[in-house]
C-alpha cells in the first residue's frame, strides 16, 4: 500500500489514510451558527474518503470572527448543528476535526466576494483587537491594544470553546496560530510592538499562545490529538522566522501539542511569498525533523504522486488537500487509482467504483 492511503494513529484515534481537508473558511453562516451548507460541505468530503475533516476557522468570540458570516462556538446554541455534522462525518468512516481561531486585528470583514475590506461599525464591523495598535491594512480602523484582561479573556473563550468543541463531538481540535490572525499577531514582531510580559522577546511573544494551549490541554481529553497551525515564516525581513517556529515546535512538543499544522504568511500584506508547487513543505520537513514532532503539509499539493513523494522523504506525516478538494470532493477515490491501491467506497456508491 502506498503511504498516502495507509493509516496514520494519533492517541487514541485512528485515520484511515494521510488524506486530511484543511479548514476552509466558507463565510455561510448566520451569528455563528451552521446550516446546512456546512454540512453538505463537510459531509460531502467525508463520504468522499478523506480521513480527517478539519472544519473551517471557528471563531472563540464573537469579536474574533473573520466576518460577520463566520462559523462559531461562542454560545452553547452553536452546538447542535455542529453534532449533527460530526454525527454524519463519523458514520462516513472519517474524523470530524475543527479549527479554533480568533481574527484580531483581521476581524470584522467583509466576505471576499464582496470585497474583504473591512467593515466600519455602520456596515455591520465592529473594534477590533491586537497585541498592538497596528492596522493590517493602512485604512482598517486601529485595533485596540489587548490589556491583561483582555487576554485573559481571550484565553478563557478558548478554554469554554474547548468544552463545546468536546460536547459537539469532535475528536480533533486545532488551535490557529498562522495566517496573521491573533495568536499569529503576537509571535510576530511585525504586529506585536508590546513592552510588557506579552511582548519583546520570544518567550513574551510565545507567552499567549502556550497560555491557550495548556487551557485547551485541560479542556480537551488526554486520548485526543491536538493540533496547532503556524505560519512558520512570514516571508518579511524582521518578521517570524523558520528558526523560531522550530523552538516553538519544540516547546508545544512538550505541552502535549500532537502535530503541527505548517503553513506560511498572512501578518503583514506586503510578503513576497514564492508560491509554486509544494512551497511550504520544506517547512514542514524541517519542523518535523528537528523538533521531533508529527507535521502535515500543505500549499499547492494537488496529485497523489507528489503527496506520495512528500511521505516518502519524511516531510510530513499528513497530507492536506485544500482547493483540490474543493474541485474534487472524492479526491481519495482518485488518488487510490493514481496509485494502484484500493479503499472502501460508500455501499452507495459501488457500482460506480472501476
Amino acid at each position: 500500500m502506498s503511504k498516502l492511503l495507509s493509516r496514520l494513529t494519533i492517541k487514541d484515534i485512528v485515520f484511515r489514510n494521510r488524506i486530511a481537508i484543511p479548514p476552509m473558511c466558507q463565510y455561510s453562516a448566520v451569528d455563528g451558527y451552521a446550516n446546512d451548507w456546512h454540512l453538505v460541505h463537510l459531509g460531502s468530503r467525508a463520504t468522499g474518503g478523506a480521513s480527517l475533516i478539519i472544519q473551517e476557522a471557528t471563531a472563540v468570540s464573537p469579536e474574533g470572527r473573520i466576518t460577520p458570516s463566520d462559523l462559531g462556538l461562542y454560545h452553547a446554541g452553536h452546538i447542535d448543528k455542529l453534532r449533527q455534522i460530526t454525527t454524519f462525518i463519523a458514520t462516513q468512516g472519517a474524523v470530524p476535526g475543527i479549527q479554533l481561531a480568533h481574527a484580531g486585528r483581521k476581524a470584522a470583514c467583509a466576505v471576499p466576494w464582496n470585497g474583504g475590506r473591512q467593515l466600519s461599525p455602520t456596515d455591520g464591523g465592529w473594534q477590533t483587537v491586537a497585541p498592538s495598535g497596528i492596522p493590517f491594512y493602512p485604512e482598517d480602523s486601529i485595533p485596540d491594544e489587548l490589556t491583561e484582561v483582555g487576554i485573559q479573556k481571550v484565553v478563557d473563550d478558548f478554554r469554554v470553546a474547548a468544552l463545546r468543541t468536546l460536547e459537539a463531538g469532535y475528536q480533533v481540535v486545532e488551535i490557529h496560530a498562522a495566517h496573521g490572525y491573533l495568536m499569529h499577531q503576537f509571535l510576530s514582531p511585525l504586529s506585536n510592538r508590546r513592552t510588557d510580559r506579552y511582548g519583546g522577546s520570544f518567550e513574551n511573544r510565545t507567552r499567549l499562545l502556550l497560555e491557550v494551549v495548556d487551557t485547551v490541554r485541560k479542556a480537551w481529553p488526554e486520548n485526543l490529538p491536538l493540533f496547532v497551525r503556524i505560519s512558520a515564516t512570514d516571508w518579511a525581513d524582521g518578521g517570524w522566522n523558520p528558526v523560531e517556529s522550530v523552538e516553538l515546535c519544540r516547546i508545544l512538543k512538550g505541552k502535549g501539542v500532537d502535530l503541527i499544522d505548517c503553513s506560511t504568511g498572512g501578518i503583514v500584506p506586503d510578503a513576497k511569498v514564492p508560491v509554486a508547487p509544494g512551497f511550504q513543505v520544506e517547512f514542514a520537513g524541517k519542523i518535523r525533523r528537528e523538533a521531533s514532532i508529527l507535521t502535515s503539509a500543505v500549499g499547492l499539493i494537488t496529485t497523489p504522486k507528489q503527496a506520495e513523494a512528500i511521505l516518502e522523504e519524511g516531510s510530513a506525516d499528513l497530507i492536506l488537500f485544500g482547493r483540490e478538494s474543493l474541485r474534487e470532493p472524492y479526491f481519495p477515490f482518485k488518488a487510490a487509482a493514481d496509485l494502484g491501491d484500493d479503499i472502501d467506497w460508500p455501499v452507495q456508491y459501488i457500482r460506480a467504483k472501476p
